[in-house]
């Protein structure tokens, strides 16, 4: 039986939202809600070894003032259970239990970097339980350079090591004055949350989600046309992680997509611009 652990009134900001849990089958899902729990709840979908704390709390808020948010840990990743799949196909199934043991009906998501690939999978799958679509800092499946994520970034999270600073400072951002700024902004965005924060990624999880991201890397390209939603997609200029062409490319290859390229940008993109990249996410998620 699903059972839940939920508050009667979100949390009126991401830093102090409580941690959640709820059971899909038998395996336990962490997660944190806030905003007003009317409408379409937004489900927010992260990267590579990314746990609660990896949100940007200025995006998480900003969507919160107008939308129910969900944001959530993958199977095996910070306190939910079990192990963590190596396929982007597990992780869309799982997600897909998740939001229906949550009871929502429909629900729209945002998908970053290997988030995005997720997002991508559950439209495919279940069609219609989503509404509308923001894909950012990710690409399609067999997309350019997606199988090389490894081989690109370990050489900087070792740099991260020798340097003291964050790896995300050089995979997210640009080397200029501009993105160093913003990566030491963004840092420390996330460390606003003191209390009850979220476990690490294991070493065994985020090898297994490296995994996932090459086979998606290299399987064969989905059928993008079938995608008949509002999609919006966003990325920086100099996305080194997955190559900002893939963002062109999926804009190309899905009907009606909206394309927000964002210069002097990186990976992390949506976090450089997250006061230009909320409103259009709103005004987006309202027409």
């Amino acid at each position: 039986m699903n059972t839940t652990i939920r508050f009667l009134r979100s949390a009126t900001c991401y830093a102090e939202a409580p941690n959640l849990w709820i059971n899909v089958g038998e395996t336990p899902f962490v997660y944190r809600d806030l905003g007003p729990q009317a409408g379409v709840p937004v489900i927010l979908l992260n990267h590579w070894g990314a746990v609660l704390d990896n949100f940007d709390p200025r995006i998480v808020d900003g969507l919160a003032t107008k939308h129910h948010v969900i944001a959530t840990d993958y199977r095996g990743i910070g306190a939910s259970g079990g192990t963590a799949p190596v396929t982007i196909d597990e992780m869309a199934r799982d997600t897909i239990a998740l939001i229906r043991a949550l009871g929502f009906r429909q629900v729209d998501l945002l998908g970053f970097s290997l988030g995005g690939f997720v997002a991508q999978d559950i439209v495919m799958k279940a069609p219609e339980l989503v509404r509308k679509l923001i894909l950012t800092g990710t690409g399609p499946a067999g997309g350019t350079g997606i199988e090389k994520v490894g081989a690109v970034s370990w050489p900087l999270m070792i740099k991260g090591l020798l340097t003291l600073r964050d790896p995300k400072t050089y995979l997210f951002f640009t080397s200029t004055a501009n993105g160093r700024r913003s990566a030491k902004a963004f840092l420390d965005r996330l460390k606003e949350r003191k209390a009850g924060r979220d476990k690490g990624p294991t070493p065994r999880a985020f090898l297994r989600q490296l995994k996932a991201i090459k086979a998606w890397g290299r399987q064969a390209p989905q059928d993008l046309g079938r995608i008949n939603i509002p999609v919006l997609i966003a990325n920086g200029d100099s996305d080194i992680m997955v190559p900002t062409v893939n963002s062109t490319d999926m804009a190309r290859r899905i009907p009606g997509a909206q394309l927000v390229i964002y210069e002097d940008a990186g990976h992390g993109g949506i976090f450089q611009n997250h006061a230009d990249f909320v409103p259009k996410a709103l005004s987006f998620l309202a027409a």
